[in-house]
């Protein structure tokens, strides 16, 4: 069984701190990253006692995020990894090469990776392991289409989805985070109420518990803002956010954060 030392997630689960993030997808660019990861690094010191905040930016900017946030409480990662440790893979970044710029967070299986790129359930357990081999947190996500929910067959996708990662065993899922994004609700506007949202978190701590890994973060992604945070916040099997476009705008991620 893992221990506290050996777990990048330890702090978190132990003081039962929020854990928000910050997709920015493929958006930034030099000068509009720089005044935002500014603010970020001004506003976040305050929440440091019962919020850990991290931004998952694209690989170009990875430097400009350690460069900016290093020394703060503000951590940074990636959005992808490569299930590859090396080798003739183009266009593939592995998990050595994004802990040589100081990430902690790597997204595994996000849904846009998943449809628009077919990654299989399969791929995103490599993924998560080539993640913990290399020492950063992978942030596993999983979640169902509208039309799986409105089949009545969101916990089955999810069980389906959570399988080839929960075989990885109990070490290794220790040192997870995991993200109940439904597809429905992101970019849509839309969000589960935060009554559905934890039905569906306990049952993935459910899922958990059963291979001794019930204090891994489960976070809610889905058109999460700063209207909405608390109330999700407020529910006993929700442990933070993933946040996407309101990520982009510093305050409006503060004020997640600080709900």
């Amino acid at each position: 069984m893992s221990t506290a030392a050996d777990n990048p997630t330890a702090d978190i689960q132990a003081a039962r701190k929020r854990l928000v993030l910050g997709n920015w997808k493929m958006h930034g660019g030099l000068a509009g990253n720089a005044g935002l990861l500014s603010d970020l690094r001004a506003g976040a010191g305050i929440l440091a006692d019962y919020c850990t905040i991290g931004v998952c930016v694209p690989f170009p900017y990875l430097a400009q995020a350690r460069q900016a946030l290093q020394d703060s409480v503000v951590s940074w990662g990636a959005q992808d990894i490569s299930m590859h440790e090396q080798g003739a893979y183009t266009g593939e970044v592995s998990g050595a090469m994004l802990a040589d710029f100081g990430c902690r967070w790597v997204l595994a299986g996000h849904s846009e990776r998943r449809s628009l790129h077919g990654e299989t359930d399969a791929q995103v357990a490599d993924k998560a392991r080539a993640a913990l081999a290399a020492g950063l947190t992978p942030v596993v996500c999983v979640g169902e289409t509208l039309a799986e929910q409105e089949a009545g067959r969101t916990q089955a996708v999810i069980q389906r989805q959570l399988e080839p990662v929960l075989a990885l065993g109990q070490g290794a899922v220790a040192k997870m985070v995991l993200a109940y994004e439904p597809v429905w609700a992101i970019g849509t506007g839309r969000s589960a109420t935060p009554e559905q949202a934890q039905a569906v978190h306990a049952a993935i701590r459910a899922s958990l518990q059963a291979v001794g890994a019930a204090h891994v973060p489960v976070l809610y992604g889905g058109s999460v803002k700063a209207s909405n945070a608390a109330s999700l916040f407020a529910m006993s099997d929700i442990d933070g956010a993933l946040v996407g476009g309101a990520s982009l705008v510093a305050e409006e991620f503060l004020r997640i954060a600080a709900a």
